[in-house]
């Protein structure tokens, strides 16, 4: 798992980490208004709302990630001239990394956004 953290690249890795982090950490409130203190109004439905910017942000950030990488990895082939077609799928497939990781954080920042709406507007 850390190897893929590595491959995809640390700068875009990270950023779509500290975005999950913060979608977390404003899920976790959410969820602390809902359910301890049973909360249904405008403040519970904006801080949903950073969950799910949040989200929304890290799928942008993600394929940001993979465009920047295929643009680097076009780069260097325009260098070097003849590349095999392994190292071009293997590139390919590094540059998407990023792309994967930003969307497992929209579909589970999405998933928590919907269940805790629909917890607050019960």
């Amino acid at each position: 798992m850390f190897e893929l953290f590595w491959m995809g690249g640390i700068e875009f890795m990270s950023i779509l980490t500290l975005m999950f982090l913060a979608a977390l950490i404003f899920s976790g409130l959410s969820a602390s208004d809902i359910f301890s203190k049973g909360l249904k109004g405008d403040e519970v439905k904006r801080r949903l709302d950073y969950v799910k910017f949040f989200g929304l942000l890290a799928l942008v950030t993600g394929v940001l990630g993979q465009l920047i990488g295929m643009f680097m990895a076009f780069q260097a082939i325009e260098q070097i001239g003849e590349v095999s077609q392994a190292m071009l799928a293997g590139g390919l497939k590094v540059s998407s990394i990023t792309s994967i990781y930003g969307m497992l954080i929209f579909v589970v920042t999405r998933l928590i956004w919907f269940g805790l709406h629909y917890k607050a507007n019960k």
